[in-house]
């Protein structure tokens, strides 16, 4: 039979978790494919681009909805629980619904508008954009889209792995990127001059390039909490103690608006990077990230067709 559509994976998915136990993904995906009669030649179906099964493709996704409406949550890595509003959606809708139901929730609006609203705050990006609506686009428009659409989900779930890893692996994945990003030299120079554990953090001093001309003073915060002030001006401080001119401070929450006021009438050079910018950053430059296909958008090159 033909696998149905994702939004047809809502119902037994939630079913699948409707005991209020913690499942891992692998669970909730068998008791799918029991419920929708799915047979090996059905789960076996690939994607056009052959990377992964259409199967796991809508069953990652439906789970991403429900997560982001509220209706399921992540306990741990890897699993998955219904909540109060998952079970609230089965009794609503016993056999089917679409994603136009999770539109009631602030939380699944602002997801697919491409916002964030941690700590309860929604703030919108400036090229935010949304996927299957009515406008009339042009393909191209629609692929663009997508791509953004995608791109806003892979940044939720990086955040999401950086906010649950461990305090070692945090301080790992900021010097990978440090490097990335052409700070440090080498991961084995950036791994000695970061890595002084603060709280709830990492601490240390990095070359801005690769010859060691300046020095970058970086502090790294694995908070859920938004960053306030005294922080960031007690930060500010430490940057005397080394006599640093610069300095990097990375959350995986977010920044009060006193805090950015702060930084910006300061003389000292100090750049805050909260969790949206980190995830972006992280995928930007290949961290923790990747490519599972390319695509090539060409346009007729009118000057080789010109007669003279």
């Amino acid at each position: 039979m033909a696998i149905p559509d994702f939004q047809s994976f809502f119902v037994p998915v939630l079913r699948a978790t409707a005991d209020g136990k913690e499942h891992t993904s692998s669970e909730v995906r068998e008791r799918v494919a029991v419920e929708l009669n799915l047979v090996p030649e059905d789960l076996d179906q690939k994607l056009p681009s052959g990377a992964q099964t259409v199967f796991a493709n809508r069953a990652t996704w439906s789970t991403v909805y429900l997560t982001k409406a509220g209706a399921l949550r992540r306990p741990r890595r890897g699993t998955f629980q219904i909540t109060e509003r998952g079970l609230q959606l089965l009794d609503q809708y016993p056999t089917r619904f679409t994603k136009q139901a999770l539109n009631v929730y602030p939380e699944f609006v602002a997801f697919s508008k491409g916002q964030s609203t941690e700590n309860g705050r929604s703030e919108e990006k400036a090229s935010s954009v949304q996927v299957g609506d009515d406008s009339a686009r042009t393909p191209e428009e629609d692929l663009l889209s997508a791509y953004q659409l995608l791109r806003n989900a892979l940044a939720n779930e990086v955040l999401d792995a950086v906010r649950k890893s461990t305090p070692r692996f945090f301080e790992e994945l900021v010097v990978d990127l440090l490097v990335a990003m052409g700070y440090g030299g080498s991961v084995a120079d950036a791994g000695k001059a970061v890595g002084r554990r603060g709280d709830d953090g990492i601490d240390g001093i990095i070359k801005e390039d690769k010859l060691g001309l300046d020095l970058v003073y970086i502090q790294a915060k694995r908070w859920k909490d938004s960053v306030g002030r005294p922080l960031v001006q007690a930060f500010a401080g430490s940057l005397e103690g080394v006599r640093a001119r610069k300095g990097v401070l990375i959350t995986t929450s977010t920044f009060t608006a006193d805090a950015v006021e702060y930084v910006q009438r300061i003389e000292k050079k100090i750049v805050l990077v909260d969790g949206t910018r980190l995830a972006d950053l992280m995928i930007e430059h290949n961290v923790g990230v990747t490519v599972t296909q390319t695509f090539m958008l060409k346009r007729l090159d009118s000057d080789y067709f010109e007669t003279t």
